[in-house]
């Protein structure tokens, strides 16, 4: 089976009945997460959860088997086996589990950088046991809606201009989104069966982020070339305990959203008037019009394919060295800023 963000949600029911491995893949590493944690969730006995690393399967293939098949073989109680890997670290484990005649445990790989054509995904599309599910990063009316619908669950009345503040200081990233609603439901008792109203002061309590807090000035300042904002921003991210991978992904999302407006920009296009339609039908926030007009001239073409190249390498450098998170997440961000830099002077030299 195979589905994507547009159909997964109708497709999740009877895969989770039908299919025993389920890779989730694409550069929406959010999604995907959020994906896997349904299926399991609609798992007839989920049971305990038993995580493995892709570096560990790339190292070991038969481990996969082993722990999936323990159950029936041993009798134990239930569980599901949740699988973190990169690209197609995890290929040789599953093509060892598929070739296995005994029934194993719910397999979930949840893949960064892979995608539904990698080796993983073919082993299992055509399968009826298999699925493959590809997400592509959100824009900010679907997580918009996603905020909405995770609020209702929780038994919050939220408005649309609540959820779109809490999708905007996530950076749109549902796993932070979901973090921020279940913090609300808790400060104010709230539950399916007693739902109560949120109110901005409400979110202001819980320390939700503001639209003047969240990544977006680091993330301006990095891809804008402006070096000297860098230093401060990440200060004040670390110092308020973000994740360094998760800022990171705010990155990611924002280099897929140049590069669907390169996509619609064209060879000969005027960006500043792409922008102005762009935020006319409300696809772009009208503050960011400025940030992206700026990106937009900057990162096109080859250097935007470099750009997505770079930060996929450091996202696979962060996980592989959590320790040094922090400062490798500097390091990179300058780079990145010095690029830009030097991009804005060759154009202020052409335009002389």
């Amino acid at each position: 089976m195979k589905a994507t963000q547009k159909d997964f949600g109708g497709l999740a029911a009877r895969a989770a009945q039908q299919a025993r491995v389920f890779f989730f893949c694409g550069p929406d590493e959010a999604g995907a997460t959020d994906a896997a944690a349904k299926i399991v969730s609609l798992l007839a006995d989920p049971g305990e959860r038993v995580e493995i690393a892709g570096s560990e399967l790339r190292r070991d293939p038969v481990k996969l088997g082993d722990e999936a098949r323990s159950n029936s073989l041993f009798g134990g109680a239930s569980r599901h086996i949740w699988i973190r890997a990169q690209g197609d670290e995890a290929h040789d484990a599953v093509q060892i589990l598929l070739e296995s005649d005994v029934d194993a445990c719910p397999v979930l790989i949840v893949a960064t950088g892979a995608t539904d054509k990698s080796r993983t995904a073919k082993l299992l599309a055509t399968r009826p046991d298999g699925l493959v599910a590809m997400f592509y990063p959100p824009d900010l009316a679907a997580v918009t809606g996603a905020v909405r619908t995770m609020a209702n669950g929780a038994g919050l009345k939220m408005g649309s201009d609540l959820a779109q503040r809490i999708a905007r200081a996530s950076g749109l990233d549902t796993r932070l989104a979901r973090s921020e609603v279940t913090k609300l439901a808790l400060y104010l008792d709230a539950s399916a069966e007693t739902p109560r109203a949120v109110s901005s002061a409400d979110l202001d309590a819980v320390g939700a982020a503001t639209e003047d807090d969240d990544f977006g000035p680091l993330v301006d300042a990095v891809l804008g070339g402006k070096r000297e904002a860098i230093g401060p921003e990440l200060k004040r991210l670390r110092d308020q305990g973000i994740n360094a991978v998760g800022l990171l992904l705010a990155f990611e999302r924002r280099a897929a959203q140049l590069a669907g407006l390169n996509s619609r920009l064209g060879r000969g296009g005027d960006p500043a008037a792409l922008i102005e339609s762009e935020a006319a039908a409300r696809r772009i926030f009208w503050k960011d019009k400025p940030a992206l007009g700026v990106q937009l001239r900057i990162w096109r073409g080859n250097r935007l394919e470099r750009l997505v190249a770079r930060l996929i390498a450091m996202h696979q450098s962060l996980l592989a060295n959590s320790q040094d998170a922090d400062l490798l997440l500097a390091e990179g961000l300058v780079e990145i800023a010095r690029i830009s830099t030097l991009d804005g002077k060759q154009r202020i030299k052409r335009t002389a």
